[in-house]
């Protein structure tokens, strides 16, 4: 992937990437088909709501990438996000960025971790995501970071691919 270096510089600076465990939504349990017995499942995360939440946004603003919809994700996108890529830039790198995938598949949540700090970025709440993604040209791993911001709503400050 290459980038005109004013746009690699401003993406640098908007992508994190994190780990830990968790899915966006338990998976439905067939009719009949008992549970698991509660002390074989995982204890659950005490920020699991909001690991919950910083998902949900995560994987809303990747449908409007998915769309093409440059200009609306970025619109969406957290204030520290639009401040660090402008508009212009972002319109002329993310649509060469995706290019080379194809058309999109399928994804699926991996892993995600909620943290109160970030290196570079102001002490808040953020949850980083890491979705399995499926494109017709290439399967990949997409890192997204969501942020609390001051009205309550989570919203992307980071993004990247490997």
């Amino acid at each position: 992937m290459k980038l005109l270096p004013s746009l690699a510089a401003a993406l640098a600076a908007t992508l994190f990437t994190a780990t830990a465990g968790a899915q966006l939504k338990p998976p439905r349990e067939k009719q009949g088909t008992p549970s698991k017995p509660a002390a074989a499942q995982p204890a659950a995360s005490p920020h699991a709501e909001q690991e919950n939440q910083g998902k949900l946004a995560a994987a809303g603003w990747l449908v409007l990438l998915d769309r093409r919809d440059w200009g609306r994700a970025w619109e969406t996108s957290s204030a520290v996000f639009r401040d660090s890529v402008p508009l212009a830039a972002w319109m002329d790198g993310i649509p060469k960025v995706r290019e080379p995938f194809g058309a999109f598949v399928e994804r699926a949540p991996a892993e995600s971790v909620y943290k109160t700090t970030l290196e570079g970025r102001p002490a808040g709440e953020y949850v980083s995501v890491i979705f399995q993604t499926k494109f017709d040209k290439k399967e990949l791993q997409e890192v997204v970071t969501t942020v609390r911001e001051a009205d309550g709503k989570w919203r992307v400050t980071g993004y990247s691919t490997r």
